[in-house]
């Protein structure tokens, strides 16, 4: 990295805040892949985020600019974004706009409807990413490098190449990209928006090259950009962008430690006693409409009513987290669940056996001990940008798990030689491969799984977070 300045901008930062009824504020210090990237790192970094809660805003309103260092959260600037513009920005916009295109999610005969509710939604995310490219504008200091995440974010990089046409940016992109005949669901003008936005960097990267080409092929069809998709460049309003791809791995060693800590071994206990010796089918994910858990239960259902012989000899642990509740589709999605794994508990269960075990209440430690014990690991999503469920798995598999992975996540280019790969939308295939998965040879689960750990460590987060630095100085 050397000694430049770089500056990191997402919507959820590194750190969060409860607030006490005395008034007094607790932070805690959040994960996943970005935290991991840039915990090793060192240097002069400054990461840029949003006040996601009352608590959050609290804390960035009692100190100057949201500068948390006083909380001992190092450089990290919290911004008290106006609340109705950051619910329609992040809700009606991020999430109920932009990832819906991407995921390709839309009940097109129903939704999208854009109108002018749509519009005045719009201007506030225009107004929150203009709120990130004025806060890096004024802290960046003269040739720093600014890393940009995802589609919280896309016109912050045009943006602030307006106000400081002297930096080196970056956006990273970690969910799908739509093809243009999808993407033009989208407004005419918020689609060229957004494109035009990602354009602002000197460099945008992906987590699978289907999704780079997808976005080259939007910047053609929409903005009859020039594209060279042999050398990965967009030339449009006279400037070229570099399009890179970067897909991120697993840290092995720092999942594997945490992984031997006691909370996660109890966790381990429990669940074997529970299970008992029978096979385990494990599936990990946000109860998010892409994510596609009702099919995956649905095939489980069809593999206990076509292959009676598994009958009391396997168990399906389903952990699905509440995710956005907040949204009407994923509380109406949340009860699907819930019924058909109530359907399959009824219609299977005998007192004796228990085939499924649904988990809703978010509990890490427990997830990482079902990584470990798991015969059969479940990924199916509709589309995925990458899907790290799919990576953690086999990295902490005992005995090597076999996995069966759909073909629209992004892991699936990485990982597709030794998974049992599926059509998401195909209940049956499903069905037969979780069955295959269980009748695999042991010999023949540890190989393929010991090949999956080898390609689901390749960029763990730092070298992930490195590359994209070091395109911005064209070493890549």
């Amino acid at each position: 990295m050397g000694d430049s300045q770089v500056l990191v901008a997402s919507n959820r930062g590194p750190v969060s805040f409860a607030l006490a009824d005395d008034g007094t504020l607790s932070m805690r210090r959040g994960g996943g892949g970005l935290v991991s990237a840039l915990a090793g790192l060192g240097g002069d970094i400054l990461w840029v985020c949003a006040a996601l809660s009352d608590a959050d805003r609290a804390a960035a309103r009692r100190v100057e600019d949201g500068r948390l260092d006083a909380y001992g959260a190092g450089a990290v600037r919290m911004l008290d974004i106006p609340a109705g513009t950051f619910h329609r920005a992040y809700n009606a916009v991020a999430n109920s706009t932009l990832w819906f295109v991407h995921h390709m999610l839309y009940d097109s005969p129903n939704t999208p409807h854009f109108d002018a509710r749509s519009r005045r939604d719009w201007q506030s995310y225009e107004a929150y990413n203009a709120a990130f490219a004025d806060a890096l504008a004024r802290d960046a200091r003269p040739g720093a490098k600014v890393a940009i995440q995802d589609y919280h974010l896309t016109l912050a990089p045009g943006m602030l190449r307006e106000r400081r046409p002297d930096l080196k940016i970056v956006h990273f992109a970690h969910t799908p990209w739509a093809p243009p005949e999808y993407y033009r669901l989208l407004p005419d003008d918020i689609g060229r928006e957004v494109l035009e936005g990602i354009l602002g960097a000197d460099h945008a990267g992906f987590h699978a090259q289907r999704w780079a080409d997808a976005f080259i092929d939007c910047c053609a069809a929409v903005l009859q950009a020039k594209v060279d998709p042999v050398a990965r460049t967009v030339t449009h309003a006279g400037r070229v962008t570099r399009i890179g791809v970067h897909g991120l791995g697993i840290d092995g060693d720092s999942l594997r430690a945490r992984a031997a800590e006691p909370d996660v071994q109890a966790r381990k206990k429990a669940l074997r006693e529970q299970v008992g010796d029978r096979r385990l089918i494990v599936r990990i994910d946000r109860t998010e409409l892409s994510k596609n858990i009702v099919r995956g239960l649905a095939a489980y259902r069809e593999l206990l009513a076509k292959h009676p012989e598994w009958h009391g000899r396997v168990v399906h642990l389903a952990f699905a987290y509440p995710s956005r509740h907040d949204l009407p589709e994923y509380r109406e999605y949340t009860a699907a669940v819930q019924r058909i794994a109530a359907e399959i508990s009824d219609e299977f269960g005998d007192g004796t056996w228990e085939p499924l075990i649904l988990q809703v209440n978010d509990d890490y430690p427990r997830s990482l001990a079902a990584y470990g014990l798991a015969d059969v690991l479940l990924v199916n999503p509709i589309r995925d940008g990458m899907n790290l469920v799919a990576k953690e798995g086999p990295v902490l598999s005992e005995r090597g798990c076999a996995l069966v992975l759909s073909r629209e996540a992004g892991a699936a280019a990485e990982m597709d030689d030794d998974a049992l790969m599926i059509n998401p939308f195909d209940v049956s295939q499903t069905a037969e491969a979780l069955n295959q998965a269980l009748l695999m040879p042991p010999d023949e689960r540890a190989e393929r799984c010991a090949r999956l750990t080898a390609a689901a460590t390749t960029l763990p987060p730092q070298e992930w977070f490195g590359a994209q630095l070091a395109a911005l100085d064209g070493q890549l």
